[in-house]
């Protein structure tokens, strides 16, 4: 017997510590076999208990690899899109405890093409059905959104258009121009109704205001110009900023005009009289773009410092800024319903997020310098240096 215990593997010895199966703890068998060799049957039996925990950690195992399957299956979306459960990560809002849930789009829904150079503005028709872009190639170029077919390019311009907007009755287009013009033309057709030239050099910037009567350019030489485009009758210059005119925008009521220059301030000046009535200078950067909310009570800004900051138009008392981006953030646009805000920036992402909370709802993977967001549906426009247009649905 001592021999037979010796042969046996080290792990079934009996120590101290584990005390010595009795043999009437075993079941009982008949077997005549195991009752003559009665540790036989010990290791019959504990060969059967653990055959059955291995089969039972084996079945654990397989449900835990099935489940693992359903979530990652689960986190697919149906267009090609990642989404991501670092929705359990703190993000950057007014309140720290809050979390995000972001979804990393990887291709856009539709492409608009036709520029041969990069895209430097895009706009929506206001009834949503027609996409116009700008670029460095000098041409506008409009699309029909739905079917993607050209409807209209644009050549009045020789050098490259830097900003284009839209009249409210989606008929006519703005473009500016670094060749230093600006003109108002019909978007059917490209019969040119306006245009103006400013011997200062290029102007980057121009806005309608809301009763489709009056354009808003900046001027090279800091100052702002508002015309009568179905007079052609020049109505007001009045100072903007001093290194020139990055960027204007009209206030919804007709009342104001927001701008801002290569400074890390904003203005927002009587669209009647030219009469400063507030300075905003909370960006540590230059502000490279400006809109304001569907009901005119806000703004936002973006800059160069990589944030988006929105504040109360009639204040200037700054209520969010939003710190998602990781580098500069290049253009931005409101949520028709005012809820929500787009932001395209350098570090490759278009980012929606919540206009008051921060919270990021939407990161579309986009160098775009460029977008817009339609006032008839979830449907963004982006450009960018690829000479495209970029159709982002934002659901």
């Amino acid at each position: 017997m001592d021999k037979v215990e010796h042969l046996m593997p080290e792990h079934i010895l009996v120590t101290e510590d584990q005390p010595e199966m009795e043999i009437s703890d075993l079941p009982a068998m008949s077997d005549p076999f195991g009752q003559r060799f009665p540790w036989v049957a010990s290791k019959i039996l504990a060969w059967q208990r653990s055959t059955h925990r291995r089969l039972l950690n084996i079945l654990f195992l397989a449900f835990l690899a099935l489940l693992a399957l359903f979530v990652i299956l689960g986190g697919i979306s149906i267009h090609g899109s990642l989404t991501t459960l670092s929705a359990l990560a703190p993000q950057h809002s007014a309140d720290p405890s809050s979390f995000e849930y972001v979804k990393l789009d990887q291709h856009p829904d539709m492409v608009y093409r036709g520029h041969t150079g990069a895209i430097s503005s895009v706009a929506w028709s206001p009834d949503g059905k027609l996409l116009a872009a700008g670029g460095r190639d000098a041409t506008v170029r409009i699309w029909d959104a739905r079917t993607g077919t050209i409807l209209q390019v644009y050549r009045g311009h020789v050098k490259a258009v830097l900003d284009i907007a839209w009249s409210t009755d989606s008929a006519r287009v703005a473009s500016v121009s670094q060749d230093g013009s600006a003109q108002v033309w019909l978007a059917r057709g490209g019969k040119r109704l306006f245009i103006y030239r400013d011997p200062a050099g290029a102007i980057s910037s121009v806005t309608w205001s809301p009763d489709g009567m009056r354009i808003a350019f900046g001027t090279a030489n800091g100052f702002i110009q508002v015309w009568n485009v179905v007079t052609a009758r020049h109505l007001l210059t009045f100072p903007g900023h001093p290194i020139g005119v990055r960027s204007v925008a009209w206030s919804p009521d007709g009342t104001r005009i927001a701008s801002t220059g290569d400074e890390n301030a904003v203005q927002v000046s009587d669209a009647r009289t030219g009469k400063l009535l507030l300075t905003y200078e909370y960006h540590n950067d230059l502000v490279t773009s400006i809109k304001w909310s569907p009901n005119g009570l806000y703004i936002a800004s973006a800059s160069f410092d990589a944030t988006v900051q929105v504040w109360n138009a009639r204040t200037g008392e700054r209520l969010f800024t939003y710190i998602g981006h990781t580098d500069y953030v290049y253009s931005l646009a409101w949520s028709p319903d005012g809820t929500t805000i787009a932001s395209g920036s350098k570090d490759g992402t278009i980012q929606l997020w919540n206009a008051f909370l921060g919270q990021k709802i939407v990161t579309f993977l986009d160098r775009s310098t460029c977008l817009t967001w339609s006032a008839r549906g979830p449907f963004i426009a982006s450009g960018g240096s690829d000479g495209q247009v970029n159709l982002w649905v934002a659901e």
